[in-house]
């Protein structure tokens, strides 16, 4: 397959597989455990069915349909693209250091909290530390400046992580993601801004749904 080359093209491509995968309730809800997620701390169905203002056994319902979420023992939800368990890709905002699970996470995510996040991740092809710091309103700093954010057309499924998240990774340039891109036939790569730029226009698309940001209330 010949990957899609502009950034609509991609979109497209994402909007299509993204889109049939989940649902309108599943959107809102994940909008709503990313803000709680971003304040350090597990998050109870519960606290979920509060701040949507749904039944719990409503919440619970909507959170089966997705095979990706991180459950703590407990029963709350620890992991929904924003995780407080470790992976490659730190997500420091404020005092606190969380995780995501892909590269475009990192960059769509400060959009979605309000806040600037220093992202730090490692080159999946060399180890080497790539470095972004991102706001609200787009990169301000890559280092180095001509990282590359790996990419995949996934399947439609529930479990996002497993068809895509795990192939979006930071890699230091274009040729250290050479390797990587001659064993993933159809993947390609975008410099990181371009890449922050494919998350905003998709969360204006397939997550157009999600709930806003004034929803949230304390529990």
């Amino acid at each position: 397959m010949t990957p899609p080359h502009t950034i609509e093209e991609l979109v497209a491509v994402l909007e299509s597989s993204l889109g049939a995968s989940f649902n309108r309730p599943i959107y809102a809800l994940n909008r709503v455990l990313i803000l709680l997620l971003a304040e350090g701390q597990p998050v109870s169905p519960e606290r979920i069915a509060s701040v949507l203002g749904l039944a719990r056994a409503e919440v619970l319902e909507i959170l089966r349909q997705q095979p990706s979420l991180e459950w703590d023992d407990a029963g709350n939800i620890v992991g929904a693209g924003l995780t407080l368990r470790p992976t490659p890709h730190q997500f420091k905002l404020k005092d606190r250091t969380l995780f995501t699970w892909c590269a475009l996470d990192s960059l769509m995510f400060p959009g979605l909290v309000g806040q600037t996040v220093h992202v730090e991740s490692p080159c999946a092809g060399t180890g080497r530390p790539v470095r972004v710091m991102v706001t609200p309103e787009g990169v301000k700093q890559v280092e180095p400046p001509e990282a590359v954010v790996s990419l995949v057309a996934p399947e439609a499924s529930p479990d996002v992580r497993r068809v895509f998240c795990d192939y979006v990774n930071f890699f230091h340039s274009a040729e250290a993601a050479a390797g990587w891109l001659a064993e993933h036939p159809g993947a390609t790569t975008l410099p990181v801004a371009e890449a922050y730029e494919l998350g905003r226009r998709l969360t204006e698309s397939v997550f157009r749904h999600w709930a806003s940001p004034s929803r949230l209330r304390a529990n």
